[in-house]
């Protein structure tokens, strides 16, 4: 069991309010009983229980509530990352959770965050539905979303990065590059960054008067072996794309896989830079963002709306760039 406060006063043969006096840094306490309960606390390894504490008297825990889609994806890694810097530098201890792109889990994650009482809430939202989160806001827990915004339902602060943008510079360039039959792998359609950069995979498309043929879109595809198996169903066509924009890095690994197997030279832009991805045989060709910087200003956003400072829901789109390294500049057969 771990020491309380009650241990501490009998060994240090006090009363229990000044244990409290002293763990709480108040005033009048004799110095010597202070060091008698000082030393007490060492030997017995006694910790005050910051949250209980909160929790008793309504006061804020200095935490802060996060929630991804998967930590084991470098994207929301580096996200985790960003937030962490601006916790410490606010003295604020970070708990997060992984949701699994399941609307359920998510919910139960923020609602077990808001039990133990977080001071405010940064999440990457897998559900399309948040108006359960509306009581907490409105007792005065904040909450920003970031990758994909909440629905219309629910006023809160957002940063995203610039999907359509970013896929209508790779497409672009593919084009550019005389290709005309670019495929499109994307991730499930209800997920916002995935029907984003389909829409700008289109629009980029239609800008330069190439039809879109849907036998070359496979939307739905959520991983690397879904990505892989669609990419070798392309490539398998009496008329295969030459190139192929992949909505993220999941699937750029996956479709990386296929055309390799495959012995193909397909030109390839993905979404999301990729580790390594300059030490490839044919360096990736990425559109690539700062996810740090996505965290770094989610949190920095979250900090605020914690001090009290009020504002109209903020809507922050970061920019992205296009990384040369050689897949994407492969010309057509």
């Amino acid at each position: 069991m771990r020491p309380t406060m009650r241990d501490v006063a009998r060994r240090a043969g006090v009363s229990l309010k000044t244990v409290s006096r002293v763990v709480n840094g108040e005033d009048g306490v004799r110095p010597d009983t202070t060091a008698k309960v000082n030393a007490a606390i060492s030997a017995l390894g006694f910790r005050r229980n910051d949250i209980a504490r909160a929790l008793r008297g309504g006061k804020r825990t200095r935490s802060l509530g996060l929630v991804i889609k998967d930590v084991a994806n470098p994207f929301y890694s580096q996200i985790a990352r960003g937030v962490e810097e601006v916790a410490r530098a606010h003295d604020l201890l970070v708990i997060s959770g992984c949701s699994d792109e399941d609307p359920a889990r998510e919910r139960h994650l923020i609602r077990s965050l808001c039990e133990r009482r977080v001071d405010g809430l940064l999440v990457v939202p897998s559900g399309t539905d948040h108006r359960y989160l509306i009581p907490e806001i409105s007792m005065g827990t904040p909450a920003v979303f970031i990758d994909r915004p909440p629905e219309e339902a629910l006023e809160a602060d957002v940063v995203l990065i610039d999907s359509v943008g970013g896929a209508r510079t790779a497409v672009d360039h593919l084009v550019r590059h005389g290709h005309r039959r670019i495929a499109c792998l994307s991730d499930l359609p209800g997920i916002f960054t995935a029907s984003e950069r389909l829409r700008g995979y289109r629009e980029a498309l239609g800008e330069h008067g190439v039809p879109v043929d849907e036998a070359l879109v496979r939307p739905g595809r959520h991983d690397v072996a879904g990505a892989e198996s669609a990419m070798a169903e392309l490539l398998a066509l009496d008329d295969p794309p030459t190139a192929v924009f992949t909505g993220n890095n999941r699937l750029t690994v996956g479709a990386l896989r296929a055309v390799q197997a495959a012995g193909a030279g397909t030109a390839l832009v993905g979404f999301d830079d990729l580790e390594l991805a300059d030490m490839l045989a044919t360096p990736v060709t990425v559109v690539a963002h700062q996810p740090v910087e996505m965290g770094r200003r989610a949190a920095e956003l979250l900090c605020r709306r914690m001090a009290g400072e009020e504002l109209p829901p903020q809507r922050v789109v970061l920019p992205t760039h296009l990384i040369v390294r050689g897949s994407g500049e492969l010309p057509p057969p």
